[in-house]
């Protein structure tokens, strides 16, 4: 058993929000069959959002670049979705939310917790939602003062999912820790664009996205390592996790725990997989226990 902010998680594997995550249903069996340590949903807000046109996502050779644009029911709308999977799974529930300004963030979050949640994953980082997500998630006085209301209204640990598109992350994730934050998430997806040269248009209905899978896994190690050595809080990283060579490696650079979202595609007990492939490495290597290789790198330089 791995206690992460208070959680208790069979193994530090997470699923990652947006991914499996639209239905109470989905949420257990990726907790039943895959073996998640813990789940999260699929971003919820304020109102309904229809997201955007389609395509909204296209498959590359080194990963996904998509544009969804935050479809999404509602948090009354999504509300017996989330009662059912915490009725439902042997696992946290982390509810994934987002909002324009710190007012709805705390709308949202208070209107989900007749359900229970286990923790709130804070969705300031999105790079294809017009005035959600890498909107808010790019300005630190902003950061932290979504991160503060959320904090007021709920008595359960709050995480912050961090955007990799600004010029500085520590200074966001400082921001969120100043808020109240319990744990920070690093990273949301990269920006991306592809053009099909037959047509000479863009692919994607949005036109530009947001890339995801293997690609990106480097960036996400960089932003980790740097969010731990500025942060006291946990840092939680994703971005290209497919293997349990991918989570040790995140670990190292200071991943208290990490989350798996495109690597489902291909099937859904990678969860199983990575949470075995570490416990062999641990006894392998001869560490007592996981938090042994957690930020090992930075007593390397």
């Amino acid at each position: 058993m791995y206690t992460l902010t208070g959680l208790k998680l069979k193994n530090p594997t997470i699923l990652a929000a947006g991914v499996l995550g639209t239905t109470g249903a989905s949420l257990c069996r990726v907790a039943r069959e895959g073996g998640a340590g813990a789940v999260v949903t699929k971003s919820i807000g304020p109102a309904p959002k229809t997201g955007h046109s389609n395509p909204s996502m296209v498959r590359l050779d080194c990963g996904f670049l998509n544009a969804m644009g935050l479809p999404n029911p509602s948090y009354p709308g999504f509300l017996q979705e989330l009662v059912f999977a915490k009725k439902n799974s042997s696992v946290p529930v982390i509810a994934s939310i987002f909002g324009g300004n710190p007012a709805e963030f705390a709308e949202v979050a208070e209107g989900l917790l007749p359900s229970n949640p286990d923790a709130f994953e804070l969705n300031v980082s999105c790079p294809h939602a017009e005035g959600y997500g890498a909107a808010v998630g790019s300005n630190p006085c902003l950061v932290e003062a979504v991160t503060a209301a959320v904090k007021d209204v709920v008595n359960v640990p709050v995480w912050v999912k961090l955007t990799p598109n600004v010029a500085d992350i520590t200074s966001i994730g400082t921001a969120a820790e100043s808020g109240g934050a319990d744990a920070v998430v690093a990273i949301n997806t990269v920006k991306g664009m592809v053009i099909d040269i037959e047509s000479g248009y863009p692919v994607l209905g949005n036109r530009s996205g947001g890339l995801s899978g293997k690609a990106v896994k480097p960036v996400a190690v960089k932003c980790v390592y740097d969010l731990y050595t500025a942060l006291e809080i946990p840092v939680i990283g994703v971005g290209g996790v497919s293997s349990w060579e991918d989570a040790v490696e995140m670990m190292m650079a200071g991943a208290a725990a990490v989350q798996v979202g495109s690597a489902v595609y291909d099937r859904v007990d990678i969860f199983s997989e990575i949470g075995a492939g570490i416990e062999t490495f641990l006894e392998r290597k001869g560490y007592s226990n996981i938090k042994k290789i957690i930020g090992l790198a930075h007593e390397m330089v």
